[in-house]
């Protein structure tokens, strides 16, 4: 008998049922998978934000920290170098007067670009192989003289820590202050007093107006101060010192005329106990460097003396001593000099515009005074303070000068030249009767090494 029919629908609605749980079921479960998709979605932004934000984090404070050690680093390195540029002066001179800290020298770059107008052209004074110079006006009303290095210039840091030590250690009337430096942003500026005449090679050499402003008065002025100021340098204060570089232009004048020596970057500090120094590097100018540093690199106090001679023969005839002084001779201002004197004539050689305002004994003998400076030998060159006592007395017998170094004679000339003296007690030249020995070697140009 076979089985009753089910009901109807029932298996339908059974199918349907499961169906319906099974589409029920699996919508369920669709949901719940997207839910977990969704919660771990938002997870993972979360993360990731969290992520950056310590990745952001650890990136700033890294840079911060660069920031700090370079800050550090900056700073070391400014100290190092300022111990470089000024050491302690305290082995300079014993230790007995205090020492200068380069923090009194250094000076805010903005502070001097501001005296200076930005370093403005119409602040400019002046411009050579170092650099420029320039005007400026501190904010208390200081006038100030700006030494700007530039990067190309030959005065390296060697020459600057030169010239900061001894100029900032020295003092004397006849030696110009130096106020400060400044050391940023690879600028190497000095500070200096300003003096409103600028240098001496302004009056002699650049303006005949000028140079008519320089009276005889001044002239022995300026003379008698740049020997006092040597003296100083050599034997009077506690660093013994030879400037090696002297020369016209760097003689500043103040607004009295008063003379005042400048530029120590090459200048040399000796020990108590040294006289002299040997060099492979001659720095100076032509013109005014000894033979013996020109031609074997040694230098001494005697180095000095020669150009202080070259100076007063300069200041004296108004010329410069690297020029031909008449159209018939190729000497220099020393063989120029040296050929008036030697033939009695050595009254011509004055400044034309000094005529009739000195007494010629007073000429004669700075003229004795120069020639006996720049002897060739540096053993029979007076010493600095043998010269201050020339030239402030009189009554002091001056020896008589043997060739200056340098002096060329044509072979015709070179012969029977009468030597003269000086009588120092009445000025006045007269002949002796023994012959000169004369140095024909010609040196046709000079070059440092």
């Amino acid at each position: 008998m076979p089985p009753p029919p089910p009901p109807a629908g029932s298996g339908q609605n059974r199918d349907n049922g499961s169906s319906q749980k099974g589409v029920k079921g699996s919508g369920g479960k669709s949901k719940s998978f997207s839910l977990r998709l969704f919660v771990l979605g938002a997870g993972n932004n979360g993360s990731t934000k969290s992520i950056i934000i310590v990745a952001i984090l650890v990136v700033a404070v890294a840079l911060l920290l660069l920031f700090v050690i370079y800050l550090c680093r900056r700073k070391q390195r400014k100290r190092a170098r300022n111990a470089l540029i000024i050491p302690t002066l305290h082995e300079a001179d014993g230790g007995d007067e205090q020492i200068i800290s380069v923090e009194s020298l250094l000076l805010n770059l903005a502070t001097i670009k501001a005296a200076t107008n930005n370093f403005s052209e119409e602040n400019k004074l002046g411009e050579g192989g170092f650099g420029r110079v320039y005007k400026g006006i501190l904010q208390d009303g200081q006038e100030i003289a700006v030494k700007r290095l530039s990067m190309s210039s030959a005065q390296g840091l060697g020459e600057l820590k030169n010239e900061l030590v001894l100029v900032a250690k020295l003092q004397h009337k006849n030696l110009v202050r130096l106020i400060g430096c400044c050391l940023e942003e690879q600028e190497r500026i000095l500070v200096y007093e300003y003096l409103p005449n600028t240098s001496l090679d302004k009056f002699l050499f650049a303006d005949p107006a000028r140079r008519e402003q320089l009276d005889w008065g001044i002239r022995y002025k300026i003379i008698e101060g740049i020997s006092r100021g040597l003296l100083y340098l050599h034997e009077d204060s506690r660093l013994k010192i030879v400037h090696r570089d002297l020369k016209v232009s760097n003689i500043l004048l103040d607004a009295f005329m008063t003379p005042k020596i400048s530029d120590f970057g090459l200048a040399k500090l000796f020990d108590v106990d040294e006289s002299d120094g040997k060099t492979s590097r001659i720095a100076g100018t032509y013109g005014y460097m000894a033979p013996e540093y020109v031609i074997h690199g040694h230098f001494s106090t005697k180095s000095d003396v020669f150009a202080y001679g070259v100076l007063v023969l300069e200041i004296v005839t108004g010329q410069r001593n690297a020029r031909p002084q008449e159209p018939n001779y190729s000497e220099s201002l020393l063989s120029y000099v040296w050929k008036h004197w030697t033939e009695g004539t050595a009254h011509e050689v004055l400044d034309p515009s000094l005529t009739g305002q000195c007494r010629s004994q007073d000429v004669l003998r700075c003229i004795h005074i120069g020639l006996l400076c720049v002897q060739e030998d540096p053993s029979d060159r007076p010493s600095m303070a043998s010269v201050v006592l020339m030239l402030s007395s009189h009554s002091v017998t001056l020896p008589a000068p043997s060739t200056p170094a340098f002096v060329i004679w044509h072979s015709s000339t070179a012969e029977n030249r009468e030597k003269i003296e000086t009588d120092a007690s009445d000025g006045l030249q007269r002949k002796a009767t023994r012959v000169v020995s004369v140095n024909t070697v010609s040196i046709s140009k000079l070059e440092p090494r």
